[in-house]
């Protein structure tokens, strides 16, 4: 009899939305997921990753055991959990004893749980004496904790998501938010929608989505955005929309702020930032004249080496104009990952330690020494990201330890990252998925349970602790994280402080949560009022949330006092300063990178998901039309990017959303994806002075076509992940490889790669039989003279693989054929032929991209469907576009004003 199925609410994994999600399950598989409409986060709407958590995490693709290699060179191999830990306790403590404990260091995620957090920086800090402990977090959000600190007095968004639906004038800065965070976007949208007067002005180099909605979007020239903010300033003081009585009453330091943006004219303004002087003054009126003014930002702001100083330049506009601790109004941060905010509550950045406390202050680390019961914490500065590996490729760092998170794939100028990594005498990564470029590097493999999964807490933007429940066991021998990390803690205690009561005594992770929250006591994250029990009882809570509180915060600053020495805000007079990287004869082009629609990071789950592929199905480097003719390219072809660190061979494509002189590349490609160590080979990784966040978002390139005139195209269905895992070291040798996947109801590996010359028959044959058409029911045509071959495996009538070789123009064709399930009556005509033409009219067309990914209707549908003379509701009804996430209707709005207009006399 069939287990009945359950529901456990949870949250998702993604980004710092913190959306609720209710988990089907039947006790050992998650079979389904939905939003919760109970959790304000979200109310029950889900983005087209969280609605497809349930098809993520395939096992073939999870570490399910641990694996131990013995030596540099050897291969790993399965061991016991004891084994594992016993040998890892072993090599840090005698790292430790023979080099300091400052020669390891632990890096972790801003995907971990709160109490993940809170075990790794108590094993760092309180056990192994070290500072080095940072996070993936610093290529996120260290800028805007900055900021918060050193204009506000501490690193607390002071607004809530409520504040996106109530502001009158709504600035987005440096994010696009329809694809960064989804469920907020569609929660501003129907804002909008309700209160047509609402402004939204979208500061972004690129159009993106997000500024379908903006009544004004600013187009600066990447990492101009202090000049922006300051020139912003400089009008509201020439107009007098300011608020004098809020700026004497609450902040210090204007005077000198007011001295500097002096320089700061519309003119000059306009000119550095490449916007008209109008669009700056109709910007800078909007907010002037707002009763209420927010202002949402992300990665474009904080991943630069000016990012501090963009994140207080913008906060300054709240605090000239009284913006700031009330209904919507304030500088609104946006986090990229799950749990960051958690990551940054426990102390779990290099030079923090818990409860928004300072590592290089003394007083801060008495209290918490004295509170973990050890003598002291270590007081030399631990190494920030960068830094880290730096160190790491110095044969500083001896011994790594790596959690829930892909550096080789993430960090920038990845060239000098795997070089780091290969080095590194014992590297350990705690992973849920073996797939990850990092994991190829690990001496010690520890397979880490996963979303729904494991228990504890997260905390989202807005400052939302949710209580994250665990719906199904861990597959194999997986464990939770805190679990890993206490109990390798407790063995290296045994060598480094015999004899005395462990510090790592925790049998769940509630116990991880009591004992964290009272480091939160009287400080201004204060949350030692909660409990599993409040978050279960009374849902997600905001902080502060003081003990004997009845209710969490959803706002702060109301009263205008901050929490700094005199209770007042500061200003801070920061000039502009250009990027490290101008634009040169040799790199005239400025290479920006963000995200996709329907992929998330490094891809380790989303990637696992073949109908993620829907939308985007391969990387791609996005150039203007007028880029393309001036370098005589043709989109499709490919082109080698080449910047100071390294070059990647990648297909062009012409996209009128990136202005002349500017490229994209989309973030997410590694080297499991794409060969050359994908997007982050490109990018440098000098970074903010305050902040040590690296410039990920701005790099100068040259882009110059190749010539690879051997091309390989394959398609096979049915254990991807195996098939993924065989494959992919085959590709190595072609100067341009891309592994991805593609369908919906029969994933399938989706191959394209090229080279000057035929590769070796031998490894041609190799690459068949992992296809699975080397032998069986394969149709097969081979003309050695011009080094063509095909191969077309059919199955119950239907193609199941495809293998063309020397030439591929039938790709679109034959991938179509097998995506509607079927032949053709024409195929062994076709193979038997021999040019590669497709026959009839279907020779050259490109089987059209996946609009809707929730109800999956094609772009080619949408099409079909304007052209009839359906409006956006019609193609609601009609197609149900657009009626699950909503992720698709800015794009389909944009095919709707191409549509030519109709002459009628």
């Amino acid at each position: 009899m069939p287990t009945p199925s359950q529901i456990t609410a949870s949250t998702c994994c993604y980004c710092g939305v913190g959306c609720g999600v209710l988990i089907e399950h039947d006790g050992e598989k998650i079979l389904g997921v939905q939003g919760d409409p109970s959790h304000p986060a979200n109310f029950g709407k889900l983005c087209s990753k969280g609605s497809t958590l349930h098809l993520t995490g395939d096992l073939d693709a999870r570490g399910l055991y641990p694996e131990l290699r013995l030596g540099k060179g050897l291969a790993r191999s399965r061991t016991d959990w004891n084994s594992a830990l016993e040998h890892a306790a072993n090599q840090f403590a005698e790292t430790i004893r023979a080099h300091g404990p400052d020669s390891v260091a632990f890096y972790i995620s801003g995907q971990l749980l709160t109490e993940d957090y809170y075990a790794f920086n108590k094993l760092a800090r309180a056990l192994v004496g070290t500072n080095n402990i940072d996070s993936n977090s610093r290529l996120c959000m260290s800028s805007a904790v900055v900021g918060y600190k050193r204009s506000l007095g501490a690193d607390a968004p002071p607004c809530s998501y409520e504040d996106i639906e109530q502001s009158d004038c709504l600035l987005i800065a440096g994010s696009n938010m329809a694809y960064a965070h989804p469920v907020l976007f569609r929660r501003l949208e129907e804002a909008k929608d309700k209160r047509p007067d609402m402004k939204i002005i979208v500061v972004d180099p690129r159009r993106t989505d997000t500024c379908e909605l903006a009544d004004l979007h600013l187009a600066i020239l990447p990492g101009t955005d202090v000049a922006l903010f300051h020139g912003i300033l400089h009008i509201l003081l020439w107009e007098g929309w300011i608020d004098r009585r809020y700026i004497d009453n609450h902040t210090e330091g204007f005077d000198e702020l007011k001295k500097l943006v002096r320089d700061y004219s519309p003119a000059a303004v306009a000119d550095i930032c490449g916007i008209s002087v109008d669009n700056l003054q109709a910007c800078a009126e909007m907010i002037g004249k707002a009763p209420s003014f927010l202002s949402l930002w992300c990665m474009g702001l904080n991943q630069s080496s000016a990012g501090s100083a963009k994140n207080s330049a913008l906060i300054n506009l709240h605090l000239a104009t009284g913006q700031i601790g009330r209904p919507g109004a304030g500088p609104f941060s946006l986090t990229g990952q799950p749990n960051a905010m958690g990551g940054r509550e426990t102390g779990s950045l290099s030079n923090l330690l818990p409860g928004h406390r300072e590592a290089a202050n003394a007083e801060h680390r008495a209290e918490v020494a004295g509170y973990w019961g050890v003598d002291a914490l270590p007081h030399n500065t631990g190494l920030t990201a960068i830094e880290l590996f730096d160190a790491v490729r110095d044969g500083k760092i001896k011994a790594l330890w790596i959690a829930c998170t892909n550096p080789a794939q993430s960090l920038p100028d990845q060239n000098k990252v795997h070089e780091a990594l290969a080095a590194c005498p014992f590297v350990v990564v705690q992973e849920a998925f073996f797939t990850t470029e990092t994991c190829h590097y690990a001496d010690l493999l520890l397979p880490a349970a996963s979303w729904g999964e494991k228990e504890g807490t997260v905390t989202n933007s807005e400052r939302r602790i949710s209580h994250v429940r665990r719906a199904v066991p861990a597959p194999a021998e997986a464990r939770p994280d805190w679990a890993i990390t206490s109990d390798f803690a407790r063995r290296l205690e045994q060598r480094l402080r015999p004899g005395l009561p462990s510090l790592f005594a925790f049998e769940n992770p509630e116990a991880l949560f009591e004992e964290y929250k009272q480091l939160t006591n009287e400080r201004d994250l204060d949350l030692s009022g909660l409990s599993y029990a409040i978050l279960d009882n009374q849902g997600p809570q905001q902080w502060p949330f003081p003990a004997g509180a009845a209710t969490g915060t959803p706002r702060l600053y109301a009263d205008g006092r901050f929490p700094t020495d005199n209770g007042r805000a500061r200003f801070h007079a920061d000039p502009y300063r250009a990027p490290k990287e101008k634009r040169e004869a040799r790199f005239p082009l400025t290479l920006n990178t963000g995200r996709l629609r329907d992929q998330w990071h490094g891809m380790s789950r989303t990637g696992t998901a073949a109908r993620l592929f829907g939308h985007v199905e391969e990387a791609a480097l996005s150039l203007h039309p007028d880029e393309l003719r001036r370098r005589r390219l043709q989109a499709g072809e490919l082109v080698k990017v080449r910047s100071r660190r390294g070059s990647l061979i990648v297909p062009v494509q012409a996209d009128e959303a990136v202005r002349s002189g500017q490229a994209y590349l989309p973030m997410h490609w590694g080297n499991r994806f794409l060969k050359g160590l994908g997007t982050n080979v490109l990018t440098l990784p000098a970074f903010d002075p305050l902040s040590k966040q690296p410039e990920l978002k701005h790099a100068g390139v040259e882009v110059e076509k190749v010539e690879l005139p051997w091309q390989l195209f394959a398609l096979v269905e049915g254990d991807v992940q195996q098939r993924f895992s065989a494959l992919r070291p085959l590709f190595d040798d072609f100067a341009y490889a891309s592994l991805t996947l593609t369908g919906r109801e029969r994933p399938a590996l989706l191959i394209k790669a090229a080279s000057a010359v035929a590769p070796e028959a031998e490894l041609l044959a190799r690459i068949d039989v992992l296809l699975g058409v080397d032998e069986g029911p394969v149709l097969a045509y081979d003309d050695p003279r011009r080094t063509v071959g095909k191969r077309v495996r059919i199955e119950d009538g239907r193609i199941t693989a495809i293998r063309l070789a020397g030439e591929t123009a039938a790709r679109d064709w034959l991938k179509g054929l097998w995506s509607e399930g079927k032949t053709d009556a024409e195929l062994r005509r076709w193979l038997l032929a021999p040019l590669s033409t497709p026959p009839g009219s279907a020779s050259g067309q490109k089987a059209g991209k996946t609009l809707c990914n929730c109800l999956n209707v094609s772009e080619s549908a949408v099409c079909a469907g304007i052209a009839r003379g359906l409006d956006l509701n019609g193609l609601k009804q009609e197609l149900k576009c657009g009626t699950s996430c909503g992720s698709c209707v800015p794009e389909i709005k944009r095919l709707l004003a191409q549509q030519p207009v109709a002459i009628t006399a």
